[in-house]
């Protein structure tokens, strides 16, 4: 990753997002132009920074932010080596949490300008040297800032909730209670961006007169989850929902087990994908966080990419949710790469949600299990309005 975070702060007096910070860190050097760069970011207490300040600048007294450029002072034998390395900033979070409150500022947000502070210094910019610097200085921090702020304004990830589940207690019973249809208007009016259904073959849980009275009801974005066979391809075409989400079907599975593989059916997925755009239907393509797999999606013509999330939702260990956590980051960039919007989900709930959340590439989570199992205890009402927050609040990310 461009920007390695090490935390010596050991007081638990102020608490602070890490990921947050390597996040904004990354978004910086993107905007800076240097994102194939990486960077060290040190957090320190105000006595580590009072000793690197008077060791190097020789001024004993503790500062608010240092930045030590990677080639300043560097034996000359290293500047010859393929290094992109643009150097340290060290930051005092006893410093930055005062300033905080002395500026009326957000904790996050003063580390924000810090963080932009520093990286300016190393990019060679000094407001130290004339009046001159001092402005363009300024000028660029301005410029990151107002780019931070619009950044957050329109880059709040969106939730879409599925209402299977609400079919498949209706179905256990073979009556016509509860309504899905009934369940997806709750769930918009609670804030939800988009309503999932998944129409299969089996009919297990929608059912035709669901889906077609949804098209009629729904005021956001309906998004049918299908199987590429002829029957329900059909159904889609005369339908005309928001967008499809191509998805791999076993009449054994409880619920849809993995990605759907491209690769192995490029001809007839390109040719349903082809079907649907006639209509104006975009398509989405159900994908495991594979870059084989993605490739292949855009060269079959998707517009978008859901990533399965189910083997980061069932890791057992730390390092597996964080190696899994890591191939969905990746896997994002590469589809925004390739061209392709990107979506999430599967097995998502309260717990797990904000890390992906917080994925710039990411538009919209689809979570629909977890929720209609909290609206059993909660109310369906109010168990949307805690996953939007949870949402909301991760998608403030920089």
């Amino acid at each position: 990753m461009p920007t390695d975070l090490t935390n010596q702060y050991t007081s638990a007096e102020i608490i602070f997002n890490e990921r947050r910070i390597k996040n904004l860190s990354n978004w910086l050097l993107k905007q800076c132009g240097v994102n194939d760069y990486t960077v060290s970011i040190l957090l320190v207490d105000d006595t580590k920074i009072c000793q690197l300040n008077n060791q190097y600048r020789q001024k004993n007294q503790p500062t608010n932010v240092l930045s030590f450029p990677f080639a300043e002072g560097a034996d000359h034998s290293l500047l010859s080596l393929p290094v992109r390395e643009l150097g340290d900033i060290v930051i005092s979070v006893d410093t930055a949490f005062q300033e905080s409150i002395e500026y009326g500022q957000g904790f996050h947000d003063r580390i924000a300008w810090l963080l932009i502070h520093g990286l300016l210094h190393l990019l060679g910019y000094d407001h130290e040297k004339s009046t001159k610097q001092a402005q363009n200085m300024s000028e660029k921090e301005n410029e990151l800032i107002n780019k931070l702020h619009f950044h957050r304004r329109t880059m709040m990830t969106k939730l879409a909730i599925n209402v299977d589940h609400v079919a498949t207690i209706r179905e256990a019973r073979g009556i016509n209670e509860p309504d899905p249809v009934a369940a997806a208007a709750i769930c918009e009016f609670a804030g939800a961006s988009g309503i999932v259904v998944h129409l299969r073959e089996d009919r297990r849980h929608m059912q035709d007169r669901d889906i077609y009275l949804l098209r009629q009801t729904v005021k956001t974005k309906l998004n049918l989850e299908m199987g590429a066979n002829k029957e329900i391809i059909k159904i889609a075409l005369d339908l005309k929902p928001d967008i499809v989400t191509l998805v791999p079907e076993n009449r054994q599975e409880l619920t849809t087990e993995g990605g759907l593989d491209v690769i192995s059916q490029k001809k007839k997925i390109a040719k349903v994908i082809d079907k649907m755009e006639k209509r104006g239907i975009p398509v989405s393509i159900f994908s495991d966080p594979d870059p084989k797999q993605l490739k292949a999606a855009s060269e079959v013509g998707a517009t978008f990419v859901e990533l399965h999330t189910g083997r980061y939702c069932e890791a057992e260990s730390e390092e597996a949710l964080e190696h899994e956590f890591q191939l969905i980051a990746t896997s994002a960039e590469e589809a925004y790469q390739l061209g392709l919007r990107v979506f999430a989900g599967h097995g998502l709930d309260y717990q797990n949600t904000a890390p992906i959340a917080a994925l710039d590439m990411i538009e919209e989570l689809s979570i629909g299990h977890a929720i209609i199992s909290r609206a059993v205890f909660t109310g369906l009402d109010q168990a949307v309005r805690e996953m939007a927050a949870i949402i909301n609040q991760a998608s403030l990310s920089l």
